[in-house]
C-alpha cells in the first residue's frame, strides 16, 4: 500500500491506496507549520484505515513549503549568481527583473564572467579558470555557500556551466550548487532566474525532507517518500533537496492528475475549488496543460515546465459581503471550523451560503436559518457565475467540454456550469489532490536547441531523448517503464543557419522497493 499527501493552504489531505483502489482519506486543517499537519493526517489516516504502518511501502507528498517561503519572503537562503556570457548581457545583470524586497532578502550578490556559447555552440569567449576562481573566493569570504550558474545558451552547450560548477565546489567545500542548464529552459533570464531561486530554496529543502523523514521515522513508517513535481510526477526525496523549485505548482497539479485519474476522462477542464481558492487547468492526455509562456513565482519570471492554471479566490472558506455582493478573495482558510457561522463563529463565508442553500449538510444548519433566501440565491448565482467565467477564460474552443470538479470546496456548484459539456463530480472528489500524488508517475523533460550543421535531425532527436530518460530515471523511476510521451520540435528559422528547438518529455512507473 502507499499514501499519497498534499498540503494546502487550508486543509491537509492524506490517502491510503493499495494499488490503485482508495482503501481510506482523512482530512485535516492545515497547521502553521505544515508538518504536524501531515502527521496528524497521517495518523489519523492509519488509526482510521487499521492499516500498520509496515504495510506502507511508499509516501508521496505534494507541499506548498517552497512557493509560500518565496511569496512570503521568509527561509530563504543567501544566494549568488555567477553568469558566464561577457562581454555580451552585461546590461541586464542577474536579477534586475526581481522585486526590491526579494533581490535584498537573498543578498544581490551576482557576479558576470566571460564565457558562453552561441546558439550553434560556438563559444563567445573562452572560460577562464583564474577568474572563476577569483569570484568564487569573493563569495567565499561573504560566507555564501549557495551558488547558481548560469550561461548563454547553456541547454545548447552546458561545458562552461560544470566547470565552473567544479572550480566553484573546489574553492567553497560543500556548497550547494544549482546548474541553470538542469532546471530551466532555453531564455537567460528566466532560466537564470530559476537557477537562483531554487540555489536560495536548497538549505530549506534540506530542512524540510529531513524534517518529513523524521515524522516518517517517528511514525515507524519504513519507506521511501517522493515529492510531486510541477508537471504532475514524482521525484525522489533526494532529487527534491536538489530542485525544490520543481514543486512550486505541485498542488494543483495533484488535482489534476487525480482528477483525470477518479473520472477516467483525459481531456476535459478541471476546476478544482479548495477552502481558499479554485484552481482551473485543462487536461490534456490525462496531463495539465503547460504554460507556453514565462511564469512568475513570487514577481519572478521563470521558464521551468508548469501547468497552464488559472487561480482565483473562492473556495469554502471565502469570505461573502453584502451591499455590494462580493464573493472573497480574501478567506478565513483553516480557521473555517472556528470562524463561519455554521460552526459558531461570526464570518460569513460560502460555506454558510451553501448549507443555508441546502446544497451541502455539514455544520449547524440552524445557524444560518436566518439569511434572506434571495440574498442567498444571489451569491450561489456569483459562486456559479464565478466558475463559469474561470472556465471559458481557459477553453481554446467556444465548443463545450467535460468539466470535473474536485476539491472539498466543488459543494458550492449545485448546477450544471455554462459552456460544459457535462459536469462530473467522481467518487473520493474531494482529496483528489492526495489521489494525484499517490499515482503520480516520475517524469524528466529536455529543451535543447540543436545545430543541423553539426548533426543530423535524428541525431538531435535521440541525443534529446536519451537526455530525457536518464533525468527521469535519475528521478527514482523503474529503468524499464521509461517511454518517451511528449516530442516537440521547432525549427529556428529565424537564426542564420540551420537549427531546431528539441523539447522531450518521458515518464516512468515509480521505483518502489518491496
Amino acid at each position: 500500500m502507499h499514501i499519497g499527501i498534499d498540503v494546502g493552504s487550508t486543509n491537509t489531505d492524506a490517502v491510503l491506496m493499495k494499488g490503485t483502489q482508495v482503501v481510506s482519506w482523512y482530512k485535516t486543517p492545515t497547521t502553521h507549520d505544515v508538518t504536524s499537519g501531515i502527521t496528524s493526517a497521517l495518523t489519523n489516516l492509519l488509526a482510521q484505515s487499521g492499516a500498520k504502518p509496515s504495510q506502507v511501502n511508499a509516501v508521496m507528498i505534494g507541499t506548498t513549503h517552497f512557493t509560500n517561503a518565496v511569496v512570503e519572503r521568509r527561509r530563504l537562503s543567501q544566494a549568488a549568481c555567477i553568469r558566464l556570457g561577457l562581454p555580451a548581457t552585461a546590461a541586464l545583470p542577474p536579477m534586475i527583473d526581481w522585486p526590491p524586497d526579494l533581490r535584498e532578502t537573498i543578498g544581490n550578490h551576482w557576479y558576470l564572467a566571460h564565457g558562453g556559447h552561441e546558439f550553434d555552440g560556438r563559444v563567445i569567449m573562452p572560460f577562464d579558470e583564474q577568474e572563476i576562481r577569483g569570484i568564487a573566493r569573493q563569495i567565499r569570504a561573504k560566507g555564501v555557500d549557495s551558488i547558481a550558474i548560469s550561461a548563454v545558451f547553456s541547454p545548447v552547450d552546458q561545458a562552461h556551466e560544470h566547470r565552473a560548477a567544479q572550480i566553484v565546489a573546489e574553492e567553497i567545500p560543500g556548497a550547494d550548487l544549482s546548474i541553470s542548464s538542469e532546471i530551466g529552459r532555453i531564455g537567460l533570464l528566466e532560466r537564470e532566474n530559476a537557477a537562483i531561486m531554487n540555489a536560495c530554496l536548497r538549505d530549506l529543502a534540506k530542512a524540510i525532507v529531513n524534517s518529513f523523514r523524521q515524522s516518517l521515522k517517528e511514525m515507524q513508517i519504513d519507506a521511501p517518500f517522493y515529492i510531486s513535481q510541477n508537471d504532475g510526477t514524482l521525484m525522489s526525496a533526494d532529487y527534491a533537496e536538489k530542485y525544490p523549485v520543481f514543486t512550486f505548482a505541485s498542488g494543483p497539479t495533484n488535482s489534476m492528475r487525480g482528477a483525470a485519474f477518479l473520472s477516467g476522462v483525459k481531456e476535459a477542464m478541471v476546476v478544482d475549488i479548495g477552502g481558499t481558492t479554485s484552481d482551473v487547468g485543462m487536461l490534456v492526455h490525462g496531463f495539465p496543460r503547460e504554460a507556453s509562456l514565462a511564469v512568475q513565482v513570487g514577481g519572478v519570471r521563470t521558464n521551468f515546465r508548469m501547468p497552464d492554471v488559472y487561480s482565483f479566490g473562492l473556495g469554502g472558506g471565502s469570505l461573502v459581503r453584502r451591499d455590494p455582493l462580493l464573493i472573497g478573495p480574501q478567506s478565513v482558510g483553516y480557521e473555517l471550523t472556528s470562524k463561519a457561522l455554521i460552526f459558531g463563529g461570526d464570518v460569513l463565508t460560502t460555506s454558510d451560503i451553501a448549507v443555508a442553500a441546502g446544497v451541502a449538510d455539514f455544520g449547524d444548519k440552524q445557524r444560518v436559518a436566518g439569511l434572506d433566501p434571495a440574498f442567498v440565491q444571489d451569491a450561489l448565482d456569483r459562486i456559479q457565475t464565478m466558475v463559469a467565467e474561470a472556465v471559458d477564460r481557459m477553453k481554446t474552443s467556444a465548443a463545450p467540454i467535460p468539466v470535473i470538479l474536485v476539491g472539498g470546496g466543488s459543494v458550492l456548484i449545485s448546477k450544471p456550469v455554462q459552456g460544459a459539456s457535462e459536469v462530473i463530480k467522481p467518487e473520493n472528489y474531494a482529496v483528489a489532490n492526495a489521489i494525484g500524488a499517490a499515482i503520480a508517475q516520475v517524469g524528466g523533460e529536455t529543451d535543447r536547441v540543436f545545430s543541423l550543421e553539426k548533426l543530423t535531425r535524428d541525431q538531435a532527436l535521440d541525443q534529446a531523448k536519451q537526455e530525457a530518460i536518464e533525468k527521469v530515471l535519475a528521478a527514482g523511476a523503474e529503468p524499464g517503464s521509461v517511454q518517451i510521451v511528449e516530442v516537440e520540435e521547432v525549427p529556428l528559422a529565424y537564426l542564420p543557419s540551420s537549427a531546431i528547438r528539441m523539447h522531450v518529455k518521458a515518464i516512468g512507473d515509480l521505483r518502489i522497493e518491496g
